[in-house]
């Protein structure tokens, strides 16, 4: 008999469900829908020629590495490598 005074007075699933703000599925839907795009696209790059995916993803890097490299916004696991490679190029004036 505890039991079902428990559950009658506690708030049933749905209930607590209708509290959620509208923010966190938009938020949640927004994350299925990305991860349902990544596993899409890496389907499509599975198949494509690898030296022209490795050469692609070495010049995305590149692009990125020197972005951090003179603007200075790495993030902070990169710092250490960043610094040291710094001065061997130019910096945004000021930095």
């Amino acid at each position: 008999m505890i039991f079902f005074a428990a559950t009658a007075t506690s708030p049933s699933f749905f209930d607590r469900l209708r509290d959620i703000p509208a923010d966190v599925w938009l938020k949640l839907g927004l994350g299925i829908l990305a991860i349902i795009v990544v596993v899409i696209v890496l389907r499509k790059l599975a198949k494509m020629n690898k030296f022209i995916l490795g050469f692609l993803v070495l010049l995305g890097l590149t692009f990125l590495g020197f972005n951090w490299l003179y603007e200075r916004n790495e993030p902070a696991w990169a710092t250490p490598f960043v610094q040291a490679v710094a001065g061997f190029f130019p910096a945004k004036p000021g930095k």
